[in-house]
């Protein structure tokens, strides 16, 4: 008799053994859900209309043409150069199959994107994972030095999910000079339209400087989209071919291709939008600095909190005052900024953290 714990299929052990990607838990409606880095605010009425213009009954466009066109114009690259995918991570998911299999080593900073592992691990390779430095950020020194003749893949994620720290310019032109140029290198700027500091790397002002450099960006964060997964790739055109084959063919609905076009045509309102988080992100950093907590400097819609061993309690703590935040084994937690709403419970429940279980205050390294 079959047991769940023991598929009567021959499955592959590395893939039974590993932990499926958990969305953030839901919220109890006297909650807020900041748990997944969602964009808080409703669907503006164009992208509503949009959607329910949308034929549900024909295939969409399994080119996405038009959006890639658009996205072709913003980068100044043609539309060969522009892939699109259900989400960012679906891209990523579809790179790293192109371009590494058993034997083969996956790189990227650790912590970081928590689904990262689990997609070297579908594609058969092997991750390498680099320490954040004590800030939270990635040593990019250390990630080049761990490049081997084994590496196909380098991940760099800015800013960093979960810790909020981003990567300079200069930081990341200095480490596409230390790898070799036929290591294909992602950069996975899933909130790029929140960064404010004029020194962070910027994929779109390196269209064309790198022919192993792939830069993946996302409507679900900043344009609000989440629900529709549609994310987008920029880079060389024979590298987005060889994605383009590994991908599940029409997984980009015209709904999500709709509802992405008519966001550009209304970028001012939800760019607003965004700096409105961004603003809002600054002063809950400011606050929780204020109570004794050492948190990265952010730059995405969240912050981290370093509550390692005591990460569980510190969530419950959050849930009782009515923030369900997200905890990251014994590492963190990490709250997206959502509803201003939810500010004082946020605070407050941080406080209580700080009150209740000292430890959890991490010392500046």
């Amino acid at each position: 008799m079959s047991t769940p714990d023991r598929p009567v299929v021959r499955l592959r052990p590395d893939i039974v053994a590993l932990v499926a990607y958990r969305q953030g838990k839901p919220a109890a409606d006297d909650a807020f859900k900041l748990s997944s880095n969602e964009n808080p605010f409703d669907p503006i009425p164009e992208v509503l209309a949009a959607i329910s213009a949308s034929s549900v009954n024909r295939y969409p466009d399994a080119a996405g043409l038009e959006l890639r066109t658009r996205i072709g114009e913003r980068f100044g690259v043609g539309v060969g150069q522009v892939h699109l995918g259900a989400g960012s991570v679906s891209i990523l998911s579809q790179l790293i199959q192109a371009a590494a299999s058993v034997g083969d080593e996956v790189l990227y900073s650790w912590r970081s994107f928590e689904a990262y592992p689990g997609l070297v691990a579908v594609a058969g390779a092997t991750s390498v994972q680099v320490a954040n430095t004590a800030d939270g950020r990635h040593d990019l020194s250390a990630m080049a030095a761990a490049v081997t003749d084994r590496t196909r893949v380098v991940i760099v994620c800015s800013p960093n999910n979960p810790t909020g720290s981003m990567v300079t310019a200069d930081e990341f032109g200095s480490f596409m000079a230390a790898v070799p140029s036929d290591i294909l290198v992602v950069l996975d700027e899933a909130y790029a339209e929140f960064v404010t500091d004029d020194s962070a790397v910027d994929g779109q002002r390196l269209t064309g400087r790198y022919p192993n450099l792939v830069v993946l960006r996302t409507f679900s964060k900043a344009y609000g989209l989440a629900g529709l997964r549609i994310g987008y790739a920029v880079g060389p055109e024979s590298v987005l071919d060889a994605a383009r084959s590994t991908s599940i063919p029409l997984s980009v609905t015209e709904q999500a291709q709709r509802a992405a076009l008519v966001s550009f045509d209304h970028e001012e309102v939800l760019l607003e939008r965004v700096s409105r988080l961004a603003v809002l992100r600054d002063q809950v950093w400011q606050a929780l600095t204020d109570q004794g907590w050492s948190v990265p400097k952010p730059h995405g819609n969240f912050v981290w909190l370093q509550t390692g061993p005591v990460t569980e309690r510190a969530a419950e703590i959050f849930a009782e005052h009515g923030i369900v935040a997200r905890a990251l084994g014994s590492d963190g937690l990490r709250v997206s900024i959502g509803e201003a709403q939810s500010v004082d419970k946020l605070l407050k429940a941080a406080a209580d953290v700080v009150r209740l279980l000292p430890v959890a205050v991490v010392q500046p390294g």
